[in-house]
């Protein structure tokens, strides 16, 4: 079985777990999420972000989706867990509240996994400065990290 650690931050959509669960072909794979959803520290690199993608609507209310709390981060880790193993995955995770590069790194020793694969949105600002977490991880996790953009919808 395939171990891959999976890294977000929202909920996964339908595409999202169809691009995750099929990346080794037929070979079964099993999935620690991590999830950390982004907080209020990263307003401005998300309105960065959002103004250099064209989203001028999504800087406007930025400020109010940053409000959402535990509650909605669990929730959205759960449809995630749940969506996965009904693709036919095992599926266990956590929220990461803080330093998820360093529970990146415990969590891919502790289970011996054979990759990581960081679902995110674009994040340029943090890309082009190599701040996102898949840059980071490269240099700490001692195994395979693939970095891919997570579905709009």
């Amino acid at each position: 079985m395939f171990k891959t650690v999976l890294m977000i931050e929202k909920a996964l959509s339908d595409a999202d777990v169809e691009l995750v669960t099929t990346l080794h072909s037929e070979e079964k794979v099993s999935f620690v999420v991590l999830m950390q959803p982004r907080g209020k520290q990263d307003e401005l690199l998300r309105a960065l972000d959002d103004v250099a993608l064209g989203h001028l609507d999504k800087v406007v209310h930025e400020h109010d989706e940053s409000e959402s709390g535990p509650t909605v981060a669990t929730e959205s880790l759960e449809h995630s867990l749940r969506h996965l193993r009904e693709a036919g995955a095992e599926a266990v995770g956590e929220l990461v509240e803080e330093k998820p590069l360093d529970r990146l790194r415990a969590v891919v020793e502790e289970h011996r996994a054979d990759e990581v694969v960081v679902l995110t949105s674009p994040h340029f600002v943090e890309e082009f400065f190599h701040r996102d977490w898949a840059s980071q991880a490269r240099h700490k996790v001692g195994v395979p990290v693939l970095r891919l953009f997570a579905s709009d919808s």
